[in-house]
C-alpha cells in the first residue's frame, strides 16, 4: 500500500466521523435517524423525494404529538380516586341521640326577665294591629309567684324600637311604642326571600342598627311583621339572657325526670339516668342518649322498632314563650359519639299527640386527603381554632370561624353558640353596638366575604345517618283513656297536672336493619399502572420503548450540548490565538499552516495541501506537433532519401 493510503487508512480508523461524536448535529441526526429502532425518523432520512421526506417528517411530529397529549392526559389523571361500596351484615353500635324541647326555658321563671320585652312587644302589636292584651297570660302573671333573683338583674333596654316604614317616605319611620315618626337614615336591607314571591306592601315593619358613634346604620326591614316582631324579640331575648349565669339556666329549664317520662332501649326499660345534661343556648337543656360520657357504647341486637330507642316527652305547652317559639314540640338529632349536636341546623321536630318513628341506615364515608382531595383527617391543617369540644367537622369550622371574627370584630361572642375562651357573651351593657356589628358580620358570612368558607374543609371520615321519618295518631282515642291516667299516675312526683295528649309526644328510633354501608375511595392509578400507560403509548405511536427514550435523551440533549460547546470552546481558542499572536511585518500570514489541537476529520484529511517540491503524478497532455509531417519525417534514414533534382 502507498504511503499516502497508508496515512488516510489510519486518519479514517482513529478519527469516529460519525456516531455521537459528529462534527455537526445535521451528521449526528442522519446518523441517529439511520440507527435508531423508531421507524418514522429513519424514512425521513431513506425515503427518496421531497415529498414522501415532508410526509414521513409531518407523521412523525404528529406522533410525538400525540405522544405527549396522551402523557399529559395520563399525568393529570394520575390522582383520581375509584369509589367502592360495600354492603355487609353485622351488630351496630347505636348513636347519641341528643332531645331538646323546643321552648328553652319555662316562661314561669323567665317572665319576670322578660317583663318590660313582652310589654313593649304587646305595646307593639297593639298599636300596629290593634291586638287586644292576652287576659289568661296577664291572670297568670298576676299569680303570686315571685322569683328570687340574686345579684344584678338583667335589664332590657330600648334602644332597637320597632318601626314601620312606609314606601312613600323612606327616610321616616314611626315608631310603634310612641305612634310618632321620626327620621331613619343608613342602608336599607330588604330581608326578604329571594327564591319566593312576596306580594308588595306599602308599610314595612323593622328596625335601625347603628355603629357606637350611630354614624354607621342599618335599617334591617321585612315583607312580614311575623317576622319582624319575631327576630327584633329575639335579639332582645339574646341580650337578657346572655347575662344570666349558667347555672341559673340550667335550673330555669327543664330537668330529665320533667321531659322524659318513659324509656325503653333494646327491650329494656332505661330512665333519666341514661341520658346526659347538653345546655344549649337557644334550646336549653337537652338531654343526650348513649352519650361519649357513658362507660360504654350501647350496641343494637336486631333491626325494628321493637330494638332501638322509646321515649315518651313531656311538652307541657302552658309553659311557651309565645313570641320566642311558635310552634310546640321537641327537636332531635342523630349524631356520633365525639360529634357536637348542632340542633338548631339539622336537628328533626316531633309533634304532639303523635307518635314520630325514625328508621335508621347508617353510611361509613372514606375518602382519601391529599394530593387527591382537599379534606383534613382531624381538622389540625385548618387555621381555625375549634372552639367545640368535639371531633372536628366542617360545620364545626364554619360556627367557629364566625365565633372568632366575631369577638375580633365586635369584641363578643355569639350568645346562640359556644363561645372562645376568653369571651364573653354579647350583651347591650357592655357591648352597646353588638346586634349592629352582628347583622353585618352575618350579612358578610352569607356572601362568603369573611373567608369561612374557603378555609374549612370537610372531614376525610365521618358517619352519617339517613332518616326516614313516618308519623301516626298518639295515643289513639279509645287507648287515650286508660293510657294518659296512668302516665299522670307515673309522673305524679315532677309533674302535678292532669295529663292531656297534646302535652306528650312519643318517639322512637331504630335501625330499619343491620346492613352498614362503607363507602370507601382508593387510588385509581399507581406508579406501576402509569409507567405501563407510558410504555403503551410510545410503543403505539412511534414504536419505541424506555430504552429508546434514553436514547434520545443522550442524541438530543447530551450529544447535541457537547458539539455545541466543543465548536464555541474551539471559536474562543482561535479568538484568544489571534489576540495573542505576535504581528508579522513581513507577509501575511499562510491560513494552511494553522495549528489545529483536534484531529482533522476524513474529509478534511483528503482536502489537505499536498507537500512542497513534490509532483503530482498524472497523465501529460498531448503534444499535438507531432502530427505535422514535415516534423515527424524530418530526421530520415539516409536510405529513404530521395536524390535532389537537378
Amino acid at each position: 500500500m502507498a504511503p499516502g493510503e497508508k496515512i488516510k487508512a489510519k486518519i479514517k480508523k482513529n478519527l469516529p466521523v460519525t456516531g455521537p461524536q459528529a462534527p455537526t448535529i445535521k451528521e449526528l441526526m442522519r446518523w441517529y435517524c439511520l440507527n435508531t429502532n423508531t421507524h418514522g425518523c429513519r424514512r425521513i432520512v431513506v425515503s427518496r423525494g421531497r415529498l414522501r421526506r415532508l410526509l414521513w417528517v409531518l407523521f412523525t411530529l404528529t406522533a410525538v404529538a400525540l405522544i405527549f397529549w396522551q402523557c399529559a392526559l395520563l399525568i393529570s389523571s394520575f390522582y383520581t380516586v375509584s369509589v367502592s361500596i360495600k354492603v355487609h351484615f353485622q351488630k351496630l353500635d347505636f348513636p347519641a341521640v341528643t332531645i331538646c324541647n323546643i321552648n328553652p326555658y319555662k316562661y314561669s321563671a323567665v317572665r319576670d326577665l322578660l317583663a318590660d320585652l313582652e310589654q313593649e312587644t304587646r305595646m307593639a302589636l297593639k298599636n300596629l294591629y290593634g291586638f287586644p292584651e292576652n287576659k289568661s297570660r296577664k291572670r297568670r302573671e298576676a299569680e303570686s309567684w315571685t322569683s328570687a333573683w340574686e345579684g344584678t338583674r338583667p335589664k332590657f333596654l330600648k334602644l332597637v324600637p320597632l318601626l314601620a316604614f312606609s314606601q312613600d317616605e323612606t327616610n321616616k319611620a314611626r315608631d310603634f311604642l310612641t305612634g310618632r315618626k321620626r327620621k331613619v337614615s343608613g342602608s336599607i336591607i330588604h330581608k326578604a326571600s329571594d327564591v319566593m314571591h312576596v306580594h308588595e306592601s306599602k308599610e314595612m315593619v323593622g328596625f335601625r342598627l347603628c355603629s357606637n358613634d350611630t354614624s354607621k346604620c342599618a335599617v334591617y326591614t321585612f315583607s312580614s311583621g311575623v317576622n319582624a316582631i319575631q327576630e327584633w324579640y329575639k335579639l332582645h331575648y339574646m341580650n337578657i339572657m346572655a347575662q344570666v349565669p349558667l347555672e341559673k339556666k340550667i335550673n330555669m329549664s327543664y330537668s330529665a325526670e320533667e321531659l322524659l317520662v318513659t324509656c325503653f332501649f333494646d327491650g329494656v326499660s332505661c330512665d333519666a339516668r341514661n341520658f346526659t345534661l347538653f345546655h344549649h343556648p337557644m334550646y336549653g337543656n337537652c338531654y343526650t342518649f348513649n352519650n361519649r360520657e357513658n362507660e360504654t357504647i350501647l350496641s343494637t341486637s336486631m333491626g325494628g322498632s321493637e330494638y332501638g330507642l322509646q321515649v315518651i316527652l313531656y311538652i307541657n305547652e302552658e309553659e311557651y314563650n309565645p313570641f320566642l317559639v311558635s310552634s310546640t314540640g321537641a327537636k332531635v338529632i342523630v349524631h356520633r359519639q365525639d360529634e357536637y349536636p348542632f340542633i338548631e341546623d339539622v336537628g328533626t321536630e316531633i309533634e304532639t299527640a303523635m307518635a314520630t318513628s325514625i328508621g335508621m341506615h347508617l353510611t361509613e364515608s372514606f375518602k382519601l386527603s391529599e394530593p387527591y382531595s382537599q379534606c383534613t383527617e382531624d381538622g389540625s391543617d385548618v387555621p381555625i381554632s375549634n372552639i367545640y369540644n368535639a371531633a372536628y367537622s366542617l360545620q364545626i369550622c364554619l360556627h367557629s370561624c364566625f365565633q372568632t371574627k366575631m369577638v375580633e370584630k365586635c369584641g363578643c361572642a355569639q350568645y346562640n353558640q359556644p363561645r372562645p375562651p376568653a369571651a364573653n357573651y354579647c350583651n347591650y351593657q357592655q357591648h352597646p353596638n353588638w346586634m349592629y356589628c352582628y347583622y353585618q358580620l352575618h350579612q358578610a358570612f352569607v356572601r362568603e366575604e369573611l373567608g369561612c368558607q374557603s378555609v374549612c374543609r370537610e372531614a376525610c371520615s365521618f358517619k352519617e345517618w339517613t332518616l326516614t321519618t313516618s308519623l301516626a295518631q298518639w295515643p289513639s282515642a279509645v287507648s287515650e283513656k286508660w293510657l294518659l291516667p296512668i302516665l299522670t299516675w307515673d309522673q305524679g312526683q315532677q309533674i302535678k297536672k292532669k295529663l292531656n295528649k297534646t302535652d306528650l309526644a312519643k318517639l322512637l328510633i331504630f335501625y330499619k336493619d343491620l346492613n352498614q354501608r362503607s363507602i370507601m375511595e382508593s387510588p385509581a392509578n399507581s406508579i406501576e399502572m402509569l409507567l405501563s400507560n407510558f410504555g403503551g403509548q410510545l410503543g403505539l405511536w412511534m414504536s419505541c420503548s424506555v430504552v429508546c427514550v434514553i436514547e434520545i435523551i443522550e442524541v438530543f440533549f447530551i450529544d447535541s450540548f457537547s458539539i455545541i460547546a466543543r465548536h464555541q470552546w474551539q471559536k474562543a481558542k482561535e479568538w484568544w490565538a489571534r489576540r495573542h499572536a505576535p504581528p508579522d511585518p513581513q507577509g501575511q500570514d499562510n491560513p494552511g499552516l494553522d495549528i489545529n489541537d483536534d484531529l482533522p476529520t476524513f474529509t478534511l484529511a483528503l482536502r489537505l495541501p499536498p507537500a512542497p517540491g513534490t509532483e503530482v503524478p498524472g497523465t501529460p497532455p498531448p503534444r499535438y506537433n507531432t502530427l505535422r509531417l514535415e516534423r515527424a519525417f524530418s530526421n530520415q534514414l539516409t536510405d529513404t532519401q530521395m536524390p535532389a533534382e537537378s
